[in-house]
Protein backbone atom coordinates (compact mmCIF):
# COMPACT_ATOMS: atom_id res chain seq x y z
CA UNK A 1 0.00 0.00 0.00
CA UNK A 2 1.47 3.57 -1.24
CA UNK A 3 2.06 5.83 1.68
CA UNK A 4 -0.46 8.70 2.18
CA UNK A 5 0.55 12.43 2.74
CA UNK A 6 -0.73 15.86 2.81
CA UNK A 7 0.81 19.49 2.30
CA UNK A 8 0.05 22.92 4.33
CA UNK A 9 0.71 25.45 2.10
CA UNK A 10 1.11 28.95 4.20
CA UNK A 11 -0.49 31.49 1.96
CA UNK A 12 2.05 34.40 3.83
CA UNK A 13 5.44 32.95 1.80
CA UNK A 14 3.95 31.02 -1.08
CA UNK A 15 4.45 32.88 -4.53
CA UNK A 16 3.19 30.70 -7.06
CA UNK A 17 6.63 30.09 -8.74
CA UNK A 18 5.70 26.26 -9.83
CA UNK A 19 8.83 24.72 -8.74
CA UNK A 20 6.50 22.11 -6.57
CA UNK A 21 4.35 21.74 -9.07
CA UNK A 22 6.76 20.56 -11.59
CA UNK A 23 9.17 18.63 -9.36
CA UNK A 24 5.99 16.60 -7.65
CA UNK A 25 6.29 13.20 -8.93
CA UNK A 26 3.14 11.85 -8.56
CA UNK A 27 2.40 14.94 -9.95
CA UNK A 28 -0.92 15.86 -7.97
CA UNK A 29 0.16 19.85 -6.95
CA UNK A 30 -1.45 22.97 -8.85
CA UNK A 31 -1.73 26.33 -8.59
CA UNK A 32 -5.22 27.47 -7.00
CA UNK A 33 -6.38 29.57 -9.84
CA UNK A 34 -9.46 30.21 -7.91
CA UNK A 35 -7.92 31.83 -4.83
CA UNK A 36 -5.21 34.83 -4.08
CA UNK A 37 -2.77 34.84 -1.45
CA UNK A 38 -2.29 38.13 0.56
CA UNK A 39 0.32 38.92 -1.65
CA UNK A 40 -2.08 38.48 -4.63
CA UNK A 41 -0.80 34.96 -5.78
CA UNK A 42 -1.98 32.17 -6.88
CA UNK A 43 -1.17 29.37 -4.38
CA UNK A 44 -0.12 25.78 -4.77
CA UNK A 45 -2.57 22.78 -3.67
CA UNK A 46 -3.36 19.28 -4.09
CA UNK A 47 -6.33 18.70 -6.80
CA UNK A 48 -6.29 15.15 -6.35
CA UNK A 49 -5.38 12.00 -4.76
CA UNK A 50 -2.43 10.71 -4.85
CA UNK A 51 0.11 12.37 -2.27
CA UNK A 52 2.58 10.10 -0.98
CA UNK A 53 4.11 12.63 1.22
CA UNK A 54 7.61 12.49 -0.31
CA UNK A 55 8.23 16.01 0.53
CA UNK A 56 10.14 16.67 -2.71
CA UNK A 57 7.72 20.00 -3.03
CA UNK A 58 9.13 21.38 0.27
CA UNK A 59 12.74 20.89 -0.57
CA UNK A 60 12.35 22.95 -3.96
CA UNK A 61 10.33 25.53 -2.49
CA UNK A 62 12.73 28.29 -2.26
CA UNK A 63 10.63 30.44 0.35
CA UNK A 64 9.68 27.07 2.85
CA UNK A 65 6.16 28.02 2.32
CA UNK A 66 5.35 23.81 2.17
CA UNK A 67 4.66 21.71 4.99
CA UNK A 68 4.11 17.95 4.79
CA UNK A 69 2.39 15.92 6.49
CA UNK A 70 2.95 11.52 6.27
CA UNK A 71 0.60 9.40 7.20
CA UNK A 72 2.19 6.67 9.79
CA UNK A 73 0.32 3.33 9.00
CA UNK A 74 0.08 0.57 12.01
CA UNK A 75 2.23 -1.55 9.81
CA UNK A 76 5.30 1.38 9.59
CA UNK A 77 5.04 1.67 13.42
CA UNK A 78 4.79 -1.99 14.25
CA UNK A 79 8.26 -1.64 11.60
CA UNK A 80 9.82 0.94 13.77
CA UNK A 81 8.63 -0.28 17.18
CA UNK A 82 11.01 -3.35 16.11
CA UNK A 83 8.53 -5.87 15.85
Amino acid sequence: MPAKGTIVVNDLYCKGCELCVAACPPQVLALDMERLTPKGYHPAHIFKEGCTGCAICALVCPDAAITVYREVTKAAAAAEAGG
